[in-house]
């Protein structure tokens, strides 16, 4: 269960921010509506909301979950692959003393994105990517070793990040789409597979009673509720022109 969450507003220079896609450029007033939608559905997960404002200055800010790696016991400040957000982590170092009582941080060589981690109860899933490199995944399998965790580590070839094709949605079941449905670390779990069509449906996220999902994908809203979750749907579009997935608009401990 999660008591706590992280977001941040999304400012007008959002729409500068780093991008793969060929979706087109976003509309800020109907990502503002989109992002007020998040949290009133995290508001409706039971969870105690820190809310922080715009930093125009980095354009990708919102999406906190690349800034660190929580748990419920301690906090791991990352050092995100991106030049341009690498100065995210300053202000997220000074909201994560509001909720721990200290952090342990990546260092340089070393990169992480949030988005490149998962956890499944007592394991952790790190993947590498073109944000997170070997030496950074090292320091964070350290980390989470020494803190009594399983850690495992797993180079991406299809996704951009980690969270992009899985999520855990607890009593050992695991959403998974493309390179990660067939991977041997994910056999000892119930398997929810996602189909390439509906993958961007796979960053889905468990908090608390419900499962977010982003809207547009009724074929993966059935599996789950046939699984027995809750759903909550949201329209993603202007994130998702971004990169940006639901996971990625949150850190939840």
């Amino acid at each position: 269960m999660f008591s706590s969450v992280i977001v941040k507003k999304p400012g007008k220079s959002y729409v500068e921010g780093l991008t793969t896609s060929n979706l087109g450029m976003p509309n800020y007033e109907e990502l503002l509506i989109q992002h007020e939608n998040y949290v009133k559905a995290l508001e409706k997960c039971n969870v105690n909301i820190a809310y922080l404002e715009a930093d125009e200055n980095y354009p990708d800010s919102t999406f906190v979950e690349d800034t660190a790696v929580l748990t419920s016991e301690f906090a791991v400040l990352c050092n995100p692959g991106a030049a341009s957000r690498n100065g995210e982590i300053v202000s997220m170092e000074k909201e994560l003393l509001n909720h721990f009582e200290n952090y342990i941080t990546i260092n340089s060589p070393g990169h992480v994105d949030g988005g490149d981690v998962l956890q499944a109860d007592q394991v952790f899933y790190i993947g590498i990517s073109e944000r997170t490199n070997e030496e950074g995944a090292k320091q964070l399998q350290t980390i989470l070793q020494q803190r009594g965790f399983e850690a495992h580590i797993i180079p991406l070839k299809e996704f951009f990040h980690l969270k992009t094709g899985i999520a855990y949605l607890g009593n050992n079941k695991m959403i998974l789409a493309g390179e990660f449905v067939d991977h041997e670390l994910f056999d000892k779990y119930d398997k929810i597979i996602i189909p390439k069509e509906d993958e961007y449906s796979a960053n889905c996220i468990l908090v608390n009673d419900y499962v977010i999902i982003p809207s547009g994908y009724p074929a993966t809203q059935q599996k789950l509720e046939a699984h027995g979750y809750k759903t909550i749907e949201l329209p993603m579009s202007e994130f998702q022109k971004q990169d940006g997935g639901l996971s990625c608009l949150s850190l939840r401990f």
